[in-house]
């Protein structure tokens, strides 16, 4: 499915959108280029799945991992500076892939064999200044149902 954005709040309110079909143990596998609109789309899941986070969200570059508590936890990676799914492993960060919360993983292409095989991938094109285009893709029974189901929502709001 594709589906444009001309604005940052746009993005995050596809994020937001896709926030609340959202279940725990979700896994968001996120791709693009720097300034792709990441961190904007995780500000909208966020928003969706922990109100009072929402605020707080930032590149998690140089910390890795950041988590946003709420009744469904986000956890938050950004492996841009790891080599690695081995690396990764070696952190220990796959033991969230499994956990009570919805993983959100900036810099996908990093994980190699470590990917969930379930998941949802979203990659972020830039289409000019403030215009991105966002790819998703569906790996897995589950993250079909969650597209599907995507697919739906956006076009009754109009986004597709």
């Amino acid at each position: 499915m594709v589906v444009h954005s001309h604005s940052a709040a746009r993005t995050e309110e596809i994020g937001r959108t896709l926030g609340t079909l959202l279940h725990s143990g979700a896994f968001l596998a996120l791709f693009g280029d720097l300034g792709g609109g990441k961190t904007c789309f995780t500000r909208g899941v966020v928003a969706a799945l922990s109100p009072d986070s929402a605020h707080l969200v930032a590149s998690p570059t140089y910390a890795i991992m950041n988590e946003y508590p709420g009744p469904i936890p986000v956890y938050h990676f950004d492996f841009y500076r790891l080599g690695s799914g081995d690396e990764i492993a070696e952190l220990g960060f796959d033991d969230y892939f499994q956990d009570k919360g919805v993983c959100i993983a900036e810099w996908s292409e990093r994980l190699g064999d470590t990917l969930p095989s379930d998941h949802l991938s979203i990659t972020f094109l830039h289409e000019g200044p403030t215009s991105r285009r966002m790819l998703f893709e569906a790996r897995g029974a589950i993250s079909r149902l969650l597209l599907s189901k995507l697919a739906a929502r956006l076009n009754a709001q109009e986004f597709l």
